[in-house]
């Protein structure tokens, strides 16, 4: 099998690692529009780079997108034209018309895509799903999340980013939805800028609360934020009708008083790289036809309209009913 990875920046780069690393994997080929990029990332066996997208699309089984989002649209669409199977990081278009457009387009042409959600393969996360969606757990009370960066982003970045809603919460408004399997019907944020004022420029906050009321009753309560001088922190907690679960707790989540004697996560590839690299395995089982998407493009517009929620929401002081 062949596996072509569009975009070679750090999350390209770590994909075809891993892809390299899978048996069922033959040759990762490399494609970057920026000349000599892919050339210089080509350094693993059985990697090669390749001129041209179209060559990529001509000679791989299946692609991976990892370009700047407002490229993502343009090789989804190439690579439905080629009937290539396509992951795509995150989000696949940037706003919600468009990525309306695009999965009708999407869901017409049946070649599977996947939205690089990485907390959707992670191994803690799907055994979490099962066990809720199964009732094993019972009825779902309560979920609380909490995401932390360690460090703030590039302020150049920001701009750009799409926000705290859109940027950093976005994994949480994807996956508690995904665990709970129930329609979010109403959603409050707050936030405040408390590390920078940098992204009060940027008409942005630095730390954020989501409060999100299922149809079924329960609520989740979503923490995030720009600053953890501990480390990177990504913990969920369910509690429900017939057992309490924690995922995310280790010795190096900087909750943990071991964290101060031993190495904390530095960000999210460390923290979720059994994910990323259970991503590509799932990937290749899709390509094949041996798995079923688990994250499909619909599901990736229930992130985006919250996100879009959250933000009014906070700029209203006010809860905004969902439809979703």
């Amino acid at each position: 099998m062949r596996i072509g990875v569009a975009g070679v920046g750090r999350i390209g780069t770590m994909h075809a690692a891993n892809l390299n690393a899978l048996p069922q994997v033959d040759e990762v080929l490399l494609y970057d529009p920026v000349p000599g990029r892919a050339e210089l990332a080509a350094t693993e066996p059985a990697t090669r780079a390749v001129p041209e997208l179209d060559d990529l699309l001509k000679e791989s089984d299946g692609v991976l997108v990892a370009t700047p989002t407002d490229t993502h649209p343009t090789l989804v669409r190439a690579c439905l034209a080629a009937g290539t199977p396509v992951l795509c990081e995150k989000p696949i278009a940037a706003h919600v018309d468009a990525m309306t457009e695009l999965i009708e387009e999407v869901e017409a042409a049946t070649v599977p895509v996947l939205v690089g959600f990485q907390r959707r393969f992670d191994p803690a996360m799907v055994d979490l799903r099962r066990r809720i969606t199964s009732g094993e757990l019972g009825a779902v009370y309560h979920v609380r999340a909490t995401g932390f960066d360690a460090n703030p982003p590039d302020f150049a970045y920001l701009p750009t980013s799409g926000g705290i809603f859109r940027d950093l919460l976005i994994h949480d408004l994807d996956a508690v939805p995904w665990l709970v399997n129930e329609p979010v019907v109403e959603v409050y944020a707050s936030g405040s800028v408390q590390v920078n004022e940098a992204f009060a420029r940027a008409d942005d906050v630095d730390n954020a609360v989501v409060l999100l009321k299922f149809a079924g009753g329960a609520h989740a309560v979503l923490s995030g934020g720009r600053h953890d001088p501990l480390g990177y922190d990504h913990r969920i907690e369910v509690l429900a009708a017939r057992d309490s679960v924690a995922i995310g707790l280790d010795p190096r989540t900087p909750l943990n008083a071991e964290s101060h004697n031993h190495d904390a996560y530095p960000g999210f590839p460390d923290r979720f790289r059994h994910a990323y690299r259970n991503e590509m395995v799932v990937f290749t089982e899709v390509v094949a036809g041996r798995a079923e998407n688990p994250s499909p493009a619909r599901d990736s517009l229930v992130s985006l309209r919250l996100a879009e929620a959250c933000e009014r929401s906070r700029r209203t002081g006010r809860p905004v009913r969902s439809e979703l």
